[in-house]
């Protein structure tokens, strides 16, 4: 009986025993599981930051490169729309200065092929008087006309290179409208008389004066100022010239920035 007890007793304490290490295994089984499970979540936990960070990189890298993009791109649509402007500035530059040309070629080119008094020489008065009064029609309205007088001033000089007597007119406008009169006022009703004493009192001072005649001397009358000389003709091609050269050199500094914009292109695709 007291076997059976003992016996039972130490069964009853190795099942203790058997159970406190049962519970102590399956403890250490547990917490080794959730150690594995925390450490697996860590890892995953850290790979995904890692991946979070990298994606964050790559968006702000792209974001970069695209407003780069943007901005070279606006660039060149801006520096595209100013070229265009300046090509344009260019060409209409180059047709004001052909249409300015083709005006000054039926006026004044014309006119000063046409004229004979292309020889210049010195003239000596021979005398000048006034010779009585002319008459000129100048307008008062529409369809209104009415009748005026000028005094007329005869000048007779001496062509000092040859000797001859030739009249004197102002320029090639008076010899047309009257041969006979050095100076023709413009056309009012009353006309000033002073203009025509001073001009007279000039020739009695200066007796001596470049003239231009014609180079085969069939004309009567020689000229004090040409109109349509080479001066004249000058001035009045110069601003159309540089209208046009300005214009040229437009285009063509154009013309050349983008060629060289093009072979830097290149240049930087070859060395990538």
């Amino acid at each position: 009986m007291q076997r059976e007890e003992s016996y039972i007793g130490f069964y009853r304490r190795k099942k203790k025993v058997g159970s406190f290490a049962h519970q102590t295994q399956s403890s250490a089984v547990r917490r080794s599981g959730e150690g594995g499970k925390f450490s697996k979540m860590f890892l995953w936990t850290g790979s995904r930051a890692a991946q979070g960070s990298q994606y964050e990189r790559r968006t702000v890298y792209q974001k970069i490169r695209e407003h780069s993009y943007l901005d070279k791109r606006k660039t060149v649509t801006a520096l595209k729309a100013g070229e265009d402007r300046a090509i344009l500035l260019g060409l209409a530059m180059i047709v004001c200065s052909m249409m300015l040309y083709f005006i000054l070629g039926i006026t004044i080119l014309r006119s000063y092929m046409e004229s004979v008094w292309t020889e210049e020489s010195w003239c000596t008065v021979l005398n000048s008087s006034n010779i009585g009064d002319m008459t000129c029609t100048f307008s008062c309205g529409s369809d209104c006309y009415e009748v005026s007088k000028y005094p007329c001033l005869q000048v007779f000089v001496i062509l000092n290179s040859s000797g001859e007597v030739y009249r004197l007119s102002h320029t090639e406008e008076t010899l047309e409208i009257n041969p006979e009169c050095f100076y023709v006022p413009k056309c009012k009703k009353t006309c000033n008389m002073t203009v025509i004493e001073s001009i007279a009192e000039h020739f009695k001072r200066h007796q001596q004066f470049p003239c231009f005649h014609d180079r085969e001397r069939k004309q009567e009358n020689v000229l004090l100022t040409r109109l349509y000389g080479p001066s004249t003709l000058f001035h009045s091609l110069f601003w159309p010239t540089c209208m046009a050269v300005g214009g040229t050199l437009i285009i063509a500094m154009v013309k050349l920035t983008q060629y060289l914009s093009l072979l830097c292109e290149s240049i930087s695709k070859i060395k990538r």
